[in-house]
């Protein structure tokens, strides 16, 4: 069986050193660039499992190797970042990444979340490949290749934006809460109520014709959100 691959992207050779060692000790496959152009190179060419991004790099920011990043590829992210504010997280996951740790980090939280991520996204493909594709009104999901079309205009989806998708649309009407939608999606990984909105919000600018007034993923006030029977209910 192959070996999962890790692409470490961080302007810090001792982080990634530190970081290279951790993995293939969990026997993971490493691949490094020290920039985030050469991150870039490396993704496009190589197509990683996983991507542990830093944020702070000398030729271009973390945040926007993410947004370059999600133009070509579906790959996970986690970024590294010495900030632990909120803002810096939230910009984060509106960039396109997954996840996120602060510096300092203990190795085998980072390690236990990468191998998390791995088996959620794993067992979401074994899942979708039951079912057939769908079609609600004007937009196709192809769960063989977690795709999703809108107008016959295929839409970038990350990882986590697409099993919001699938987690709404396979439930029409169902009302989720927040820890609901986290279990679902996040399983046992901590994550705040606040990013779960802002991966919300990035799949609705995605989905919806009017974002700011969402007629496909709904909010219910007080409780946390559903699709619209209307919309997902009609295959």
């Amino acid at each position: 069986m192959n070996k999962p691959k890790i692409l470490v992207v961080d302007d810090e050779s001792s982080i990634v050193e530190f970081i290279e060692i951790n993995l293939k000790r969990s026997n993971f496959d490493v691949l490094k660039a020290y920039t985030g152009t050469e991150g870039l190179l490396v993704l496009e060419a190589e197509k990683p499992d996983l991507m542990v991004l830093d944020l702070m790099m000398p030729d271009m920011s973390g945040f926007d190797v993410c947004k370059k990043a999600r133009l070509f590829s579906e790959v996970p992210i986690i970024i590294l970042t010495a900030k632990g504010d909120d803002y810096d997280k939230i910009v984060g996951l509106e960039s396109g990444a997954d996840d996120y740790m602060v510096k300092p980090f203990n190795p085998w939280e980072l390690i236990a979340r990468i191998q998390a991520i791995l088996r959620r996204v794993s067992k979401k493909v074994k899942t979708d490949e039951k079912e057939e594709s769908l079609v609600f009104g004007n937009m196709k999901i192809d769960s063989l290749g977690r795709k999703v079309w809108k107008d016959d205009k295929l839409i970038e989806l990350t990882p986590r934006e697409y099993d919001l998708l699938m987690l709404f649309s396979s439930n029409p009407g169902k009302s989720f809460s927040r820890e609901e939608v986290r279990k679902a999606i996040w399983g046992h990984e901590f994550i705040e109520e606040r990013s779960i909105d802002v991966h919300v919000r990035r799949l609705r600018d995605k989905i919806e014709d009017k974002p700011e007034a969402p007629s496909m993923i709904l909010t219910i006030w007080g409780v946390g959100y559903k699709s619209n029977p209307e919309i997902f209910g009609k295959k």
